[in-house]
């Protein structure tokens, strides 16, 4: 479950179809996609493009889109080409950094979406962020 204000809620399921174009790559892509207040998608960007099996997302380049986009959330995502969700420790940390970055911006952080392959993990869903 992602994302609960008043009564609209987003689903896990519901964002997967916007990461299928990045969950076979060889690279890790970095993916942010913008909310409106009714949770209603505005935006997707590739906000990096990095090795095999490391990205790094500076905050201020993650709520760039959003800030422009006057969106109330945002979703990440990457890729794990390894084929494996699972997200790493830096994967966590990074997630917990957009939190907090999200909360000096007013831009709440709903979920931070792994996909490899046919598989996924959300860090929300198993109460990591």
């Amino acid at each position: 479950m992602l994302c609960r204000d008043r009564e609209k809620l987003l689903k896990t399921e519901d964002i997967l179809p916007f990461l299928k174009d990045i969950a076979n790559h060889r690279q890790e892509h970095f993916v942010v996609i913008t909310l409106d207040s009714d949770k209603q998608v505005i935006n997707k960007r590739i906000v990096f493009i990095s090795t095999v099996n490391a990205v790094i997302a500076h905050p201020r380049e993650v709520f760039a889109g959003a800030l422009e986009d006057r969106a109330v959330s945002i979703i990440v995502a990457h890729n794990h080409p390894s084929g494996n969700p699972q997200p790493s420790k830096p994967d966590i940390a990074m997630s917990q950094q957009l939190v907090a970055a999200g909360q000096i911006l007013d831009v709440k952080l709903c979920d931070h979406i792994v996909v490899a392959g046919r598989k996924h993990f959300s860090l929300k869903d198993n109460d990591m962020i």
